[in-house]
C-alpha cells in the first residue's frame, strides 16, 4: 500500500492509488492527487468532486460514466453534464479519475 503526504500526515492509498479512507480527503488531498495525474484543478474540476462527494453521500457509491454523466446534468445543466465535458476535466476517464481526486472508492463496475 502506498501514502500520500499531505501537510506532514501520512495518508493511506489502495492498490489503485484511491485514497483508503474516505475521511482523509481534503482540498489539499484532492490537489496532491491531481498533481500526480497532472490535472491543475480548476473551479470546473471542483464543481464535479464536490458533486460526486454529494453522490456518494446521497447512494453510498461511486458513480460508473453513465450515472454520472445524468447526476451532473441534473444539478449542473446539460452543458456540464455530458461526456465531452466529462471527459475533457478528467483526460477520458471521468468517473474513474474524478471518483479518485474527490477522495471516493474506486467505481465498482469500471475496469
Amino acid at each position: 500500500m502506498s501514502t500520500l503526504q499531505i501537510s506532514g500526515r501520512e495518508l493511506s492509498l489502495d492498490k489503485d492509488g484511491y485514497l483508503a479512507e474516505l475521511t482523509d480527503w481534503s482540498d489539499e488531498a484532492a490537489q496532491a492527487l491531481a498533481a500526480q495525474e497532472g490535472i491543475q484543478l480548476s473551479p470546473e474540476h471542483w464543481e464535479i468532486l464536490h458533486l460526486l462527494r454529494k453522490f456518494y453521500d446521497e447512494f453510498q457509491l461511486s458513480p460508473a460514466n453513465r450515472p454520472l454523466i445524468k447526476y451532473a446534468a441534473l444539478h449542473l445543466g446539460p452543458e456540464k453534464g455530458n461526456s465531452l465535458h466529462l471527459n475533457r476535466l478528467f483526460n477520458g476517464t471521468p468517473a474513474k479519475l474524478a471518483a479518485k481526486l474527490a477522495g471516493l472508492p474506486k467505481p465498482t463496475n469500471c475496469l
